[in-house]
């Protein structure tokens, strides 16, 4: 068994996020493994930008309030204990409802050999989109 010492909880960046967001790596697998899962703190009203991952997306909501939605789908609240699936290639984003944090793990896997980028950052969500949730 080998123990890891935590890493420090990183910045989420401007270009991937409207808000306050912070990120811990929880796992990022050895080959063979290509799983990746983080812990992702929201601030209320943080946000991701739209995107989609080669391989698809799971969240499990641990705490807070949260919103989600999917490219031409209604948004949708979360709480603690939900799972979403994002199916691979599928544009959604997702991030705390207004004066609320959320926390959720991200699963992601890495695509084999580095073919493509895991994920793909598109533009930011608007205020207009956000407010509908």
């Amino acid at each position: 068994m080998d123990i890891q010492p935590p890493q420090p909880s990183a910045k989420g960046p401007a270009e991937w996020f409207t808000g306050d967001v912070w990120i811990d790596a929880i796992v990022r697998g050895e080959e063979p493994s290509r799983v990746r899962v983080s812990a992702v703190h929201f601030t209320p009203g943080a946000r991701t930008a739209w995107h989609s991952h080669a391989v698809g997306q799971t969240l499990y909501v641990t705490e807070g309030a949260g919103l989600v939605q999917s490219r031409g789908g209604e948004v949708v609240q979360l709480r603690p204990g939900d799972m979403v699936r994002a199916a691979p290639d599928e544009e959604h984003w997702h991030g705390a409802a207004p004066g609320h944090f959320m926390t959720h793990l991200s699963i992601t896997e890495a695509v084999p050999a580095d073919e493509r980028p895991e994920a793909a950052w598109l533009e930011h969500v608007s205020d207009a989109e956000y407010g509908r949730g």
